[in-house]
């Protein structure tokens, strides 16, 4: 079994357009179609996920014993299959960058912005402008060329992700530190994409795996060394987190996200952030109560609609 992308024999890219002469050389699965909306909800879990597991570990501790279960299962499954390996250092040097990036920058900022009470909702808002960042940068370093359609897709779901949480500013719930970590989670998601789909696009998703989350375990654990008393309180709760976070979000919405970036343009992929504020913002009302208006279930219609002109061939 063999995750690297295969070649396809008949399909062809104008020259000078690097982002999308690898996606033009490659054949997306069939199953492929169901991706973005199953991405969607999976990865709106872990901010679920983040708040169910937070009151029983610290943030950094939390997240190193996830990426320490994630490297057992992915070495497992790259043993099991005989997954190939990066055959250069340099390939090994690009997987770490964007490991660190989409894994250590990203989920360690979203946890503590969680930690410090920032709502769920909002924290979801900063990662949803993920795309504008994106479509900015992957137009400039990709050469990925974006049409008038596909902003105004990003100008409507810019608009929905705002109506959603609307109320949230409204009531004032923002904190200047947890803002910043929401902040630093935005960066890091926004180049740990592009960087994945300029050097990485080609690496196998197990042993890539095993070395993206072994260098983001390291770092984590460094820090909850230098930061933190690592006490866990191993509840039921914490326990549920901690699996759900680890086989469904760092192994099952990771390797979506990473199979969409592989196929198709870095921007239209980012859009799918516009989608997940909404969604959050729904889970959030039914399983802690949080506030949710007709703003959010009309932005989540708003973004919809944006997602779908950024995407659309």
């Amino acid at each position: 079994m063999n995750l690297r992308p295969k070649p396809a024999e008949s399909v062809s890219a104008p020259a000078g357009n690097a982002g999308e002469n690898v996606s033009a050389r490659l054949v997306a699965p069939d199953w492929l179609v169901f991706a973005p909306a199953s991405f969607v909800i999976l990865w709106s879990t872990g901010f679920i996920g983040m708040r169910l597991g937070i009151p029983y570990a610290e943030p950094y501790t939390f997240m190193a014993v996830r990426m320490a279960i994630v490297v057992v299962i992915l070495l497992a499954a790259a043993v099991v299959f005989r997954a190939p390996w990066p055959q250069s250092r340099t390939e090994v040097f690009h997987a770490v960058i964007a490991g660190l990036l989409v894994h250590a920058t990203y989920l360690s900022g979203v946890l503590y912005a969680i930690s410090l009470k920032l709502p769920l909702a909002f924290t979801a808002l900063i990662a949803g402008l993920q795309p504008i960042l994106t479509g900015v940068v992957a137009s400039v370093i990709l050469g990925e060329r974006l049409r008038p359609i596909h902003w105004l897709g990003m100008l409507l779901g810019s608009i929905g992700v705002l109506m959603a949480v609307s109320p949230t500013l409204a009531r004032g719930e923002v904190g200047m530190p947890a803002l910043s970590c929401a902040a630093l989670a935005l960066i890091g998601i926004t180049a740990g994409t592009v960087y994945q789909k300029r050097f990485c696009s080609g690496m196998d998703l197990r042993t890539g795996g095993v070395i993206q989350f072994s260098a983001t375990g390291l770092v984590l654990f460094g820090c909850a060394a230098a930061f933190e008393t690592r006490t866990i309180q191993w509840t039921p709760q914490f326990v549920f987190a901690l699996g759900w976070l680890a086989l469904v979000l760092s192994i099952g919405a990771i390797s979506l996200l990473y199979v969409m970036i592989r196929h198709g343009a870095t921007a239209s992929v980012a859009s799918l952030f516009f989608l997940t504020p909404s969604v959050t913002a729904i889970m959030a009302y039914l399983l802690f109560g949080e506030a949710l208006s007709g703003w959010a279930i009309g932005g989540l219609a708003v973004s919809a609609l944006g997602v779908a002109l950024v995407t659309r061939k």
